[in-house]
Protein backbone atom coordinates (compact mmCIF):
# COMPACT_ATOMS: atom_id res chain seq x y z
CA UNK A 1 0.00 0.00 0.00
CA UNK A 2 1.42 3.26 -1.18
CA UNK A 3 0.75 6.87 1.38
CA UNK A 4 -0.50 9.45 -1.38
CA UNK A 5 2.03 12.51 -0.48
CA UNK A 6 0.97 15.95 -0.44
CA UNK A 7 2.51 18.00 -3.03
CA UNK A 8 1.77 20.93 -0.66
CA UNK A 9 4.45 22.14 2.08
CA UNK A 10 3.26 22.77 5.98
CA UNK A 11 4.27 26.41 6.65
CA UNK A 12 4.59 26.84 10.41
CA UNK A 13 5.29 31.43 10.70
CA UNK A 14 8.36 31.90 12.47
CA UNK A 15 6.38 35.44 13.71
CA UNK A 16 3.17 36.75 14.06
CA UNK A 17 1.89 38.35 11.21
CA UNK A 18 1.76 42.21 11.80
CA UNK A 19 -1.56 44.01 12.56
CA UNK A 20 -3.28 45.47 9.90
CA UNK A 21 -5.42 48.67 10.99
CA UNK A 22 -9.11 47.64 10.19
CA UNK A 23 -10.53 49.44 7.02
CA UNK A 24 -13.90 50.15 6.10
CA UNK A 25 -14.72 47.16 3.37
CA UNK A 26 -14.60 48.71 -0.05
CA UNK A 27 -12.54 51.74 1.22
CA UNK A 28 -9.02 51.63 -0.18
CA UNK A 29 -5.81 53.11 2.41
CA UNK A 30 -5.33 56.63 2.09
CA UNK A 31 -2.29 57.29 -0.08
CA UNK A 32 0.87 58.83 0.94
CA UNK A 33 0.63 62.23 -1.31
CA UNK A 34 3.33 62.74 -3.74
CA UNK A 35 5.75 65.40 -3.85
CA UNK A 36 5.01 66.55 -7.36
CA UNK A 37 1.59 67.12 -6.06
CA UNK A 38 2.64 69.24 -2.88
CA UNK A 39 4.74 71.34 -4.89
CA UNK A 40 2.01 71.99 -7.49
CA UNK A 41 -0.56 72.72 -4.69
CA UNK A 42 1.65 75.72 -3.00
CA UNK A 43 2.97 77.01 -6.94
CA UNK A 44 -0.85 77.08 -7.40
CA UNK A 45 -1.94 78.81 -4.21
CA UNK A 46 0.60 81.64 -4.27
CA UNK A 47 0.25 81.89 -7.91
CA UNK A 48 -3.45 82.84 -7.06
CA UNK A 49 -3.45 84.63 -3.67
CA UNK A 50 -1.01 86.97 -5.98
CA UNK A 51 -4.14 86.78 -8.23
CA UNK A 52 -1.76 86.52 -11.09
CA UNK A 53 -2.53 84.08 -14.22
CA UNK A 54 -0.13 81.34 -15.45
CA UNK A 55 0.90 83.23 -18.65
CA UNK A 56 2.41 85.99 -16.60
CA UNK A 57 4.30 83.34 -13.81
CA UNK A 58 5.62 81.19 -17.15
CA UNK A 59 6.79 84.33 -18.67
CA UNK A 60 8.56 85.28 -15.79
CA UNK A 61 10.15 82.02 -14.91
CA UNK A 62 11.14 81.47 -18.76
CA UNK A 63 9.31 78.03 -18.15
CA UNK A 64 6.25 77.08 -21.04
CA UNK A 65 2.93 77.83 -19.61
CA UNK A 66 1.63 74.26 -20.57
CA UNK A 67 4.55 72.86 -18.81
CA UNK A 68 3.66 75.38 -15.30
CA UNK A 69 -0.17 74.17 -15.70
CA UNK A 70 1.40 70.08 -15.52
CA UNK A 71 3.82 70.80 -12.48
CA UNK A 72 1.08 73.10 -10.79
CA UNK A 73 -1.50 69.82 -11.38
CA UNK A 74 1.10 67.41 -10.19
CA UNK A 75 1.37 65.66 -13.66
CA UNK A 76 5.29 66.76 -14.33
CA UNK A 77 8.74 66.09 -11.87
CA UNK A 78 10.15 69.57 -12.76
CA UNK A 79 13.50 69.81 -12.02
CA UNK A 80 14.89 71.70 -9.06
CA UNK A 81 16.10 74.68 -11.84
CA UNK A 82 12.79 74.73 -12.84
CA UNK A 83 10.89 74.69 -9.66
CA UNK A 84 13.77 77.58 -8.61
CA UNK A 85 12.38 79.37 -11.65
CA UNK A 86 8.61 79.09 -11.19
CA UNK A 87 9.21 79.89 -7.23
CA UNK A 88 11.64 82.79 -7.95
CA UNK A 89 8.98 84.48 -10.77
CA UNK A 90 5.92 84.10 -7.57
CA UNK A 91 8.51 86.41 -5.17
CA UNK A 92 10.08 82.79 -3.03
CA UNK A 93 13.18 81.31 -2.51
CA UNK A 94 13.30 77.14 -3.59
CA UNK A 95 13.75 76.90 0.00
CA UNK A 96 10.52 79.00 0.86
CA UNK A 97 8.90 76.49 -1.65
CA UNK A 98 10.43 73.64 -0.21
CA UNK A 99 9.17 74.33 3.13
CA UNK A 100 5.34 75.13 2.71
CA UNK A 101 5.25 71.74 0.92
CA UNK A 102 7.10 69.98 3.56
CA UNK A 103 4.41 72.02 5.93
CA UNK A 104 1.50 70.88 3.92
CA UNK A 105 2.70 66.97 3.88
CA UNK A 106 3.21 67.40 7.71
CA UNK A 107 -0.03 68.34 8.37
CA UNK A 108 -1.50 65.94 5.54
CA UNK A 109 0.45 63.04 7.45
CA UNK A 110 -0.01 63.64 10.88
CA UNK A 111 -1.53 61.22 12.89
CA UNK A 112 -1.49 58.10 10.02
CA UNK A 113 0.21 54.92 10.81
CA UNK A 114 3.56 54.66 9.95
CA UNK A 115 3.88 58.71 9.88
CA UNK A 116 5.78 58.68 13.69
CA UNK A 117 9.17 56.91 13.59
CA UNK A 118 8.09 52.83 13.91
CA UNK A 119 7.62 51.38 17.27
CA UNK A 120 10.05 47.72 17.62
CA UNK A 121 7.95 44.77 19.31
CA UNK A 122 10.65 42.66 21.05
CA UNK A 123 9.81 38.98 19.28
CA UNK A 124 9.96 35.99 21.56
CA UNK A 125 10.14 32.85 19.61
CA UNK A 126 12.23 30.60 17.21
CA UNK A 127 14.35 32.28 14.61
CA UNK A 128 15.81 30.33 12.43
CA UNK A 129 18.81 31.36 9.64
CA UNK A 130 20.24 29.54 6.40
Amino acid sequence: MTNPVSDKARVIPLRPAPARPEAPENEPAPREPLWRDLVGEVLRRERRAQRRTLKDVADAARISLPYLSEIERGRKEASSEVLAAAAHALGLGLGDLLSRAHGDLSRRTAGRPGAAAPQHRSYRGLCLAA
